[in-house]
């Protein structure tokens, strides 16, 4: 429904209350970045100018995105876009949104690769890569690195290698069933596989349950099959002196740590920044 009045402060107050109404659980924040996003301003401009009239193109967008964002389309696949590490990424429906607790993973391998003299030049290697931002970060903070991203989606390659070419990483994408493909040994591997159970994706938040994709999700009704999968590869590709970095649920540590060790894979946990484990780093044992 168009509104008769076009100020900023109106069409804000309007979109909140209906976000507020859907459950959205920062509705004005949400508000002004969409009303932001549609108009082409920033949110500094928005709460300055409460009087501001917005044209009729970009209100007809705010409300039809405010619609979406009722129904519970997560925020930034309506914006197309979603911060990480620093840099702005492409996203869409054929991709999991990057989650903050992800840099933990980036970090890792950062630290990683840091151990390798200058002149080298390390292979690493994303394994389900979606948006691609885990490898396009380590291409750009760690240029010397050879970064190679897979994926079995192909929608979900395309969008990281659109994002590797708009941010300027050097990054070789290839559709692969996690290590099936992989022909060469890996100095260090990350991989931010579906982790989540069948029960946990089923009481998830509808943004999460009914937009993200499942094939990005579930990692089976125990949530580890897709990660125990990769552990059965991975000693076969690993080099040696080499590193695996898994990102894995809060409650899964121990048992993919057994699952490690009967691999011949040493195995040591790192925390988030909530105390939560989170990545699982990996050696030959």
């Amino acid at each position: 429904m168009t509104l008769s009045r076009s100020t900023v402060s109106a069409l804000l107050g309007w979109a909140a209350a209906r976000l507020e109404q859907a459950g959205v659980e920062q509705p004005g924040l949400e508000a002004q970045l969409l009303l932001g996003h549609s108009a082409g301003w920033g949110r500094a401009f928005l709460i300055a100018h409460p009087d501001a009239v917005v044209d009729e193109a970009a209100q007809t967008a705010f409300e039809r995105l405010v619609e979406a964002r009722a129904e519970r389309v997560p925020l930034a696949y309506l914006t197309g876009t979603r911060e990480f590490f620093g840099r702005c990424f492409q996203v869409g429906p054929a991709v999991l949104i990057p989650r903050p607790e992800t840099e933990l993973l980036v970090e890792a391998a950062l630290a990683a690769l840091s151990r390798y003299p200058p002149a080298a030049r390390p292979r690493v290697l994303d394994v389900g890569t979606g948006s691609g931002a885990v490898a396009v970060t380590l291409a750009l903070e760690a240029p010397r690195a050879r970064v190679f991203a897979s994926d079995l989606s192909l929608a979900a390659l395309r969008v990281a290698a659109a994002n590797a070419a708009r941010l300027g990483a050097r990054v070789r994408c290839f559709q692969a069933d996690l290590l099936a493909a992989l022909r060469v040994p890996v100095d260090v591997l990350v991989a931010n596989l579906p982790y989540v159970s069948a029960e946990e994706l089923a009481a998830a938040a509808p943004e999460v349950r009914d937009h993200e994709p499942r094939l990005a999700l579930l990692g089976g009704a125990r949530g580890t099959e897709v990660v125990e999968r990769l552990l059965a590869q991975l000693g076969e590709v690993l080099a040696p002196g080499g590193v695996a970095l898994l990102e894995i649920g809060w409650q899964q540590a121990e048992p993919l740590r057994q699952a490690a060790r009967a691999r011949k894979l040493a195995a040591e946990v790192l925390r988030d920044a909530a105390g939560l484990e989170r990545v699982l780093r990996l050696t030959h044992g």
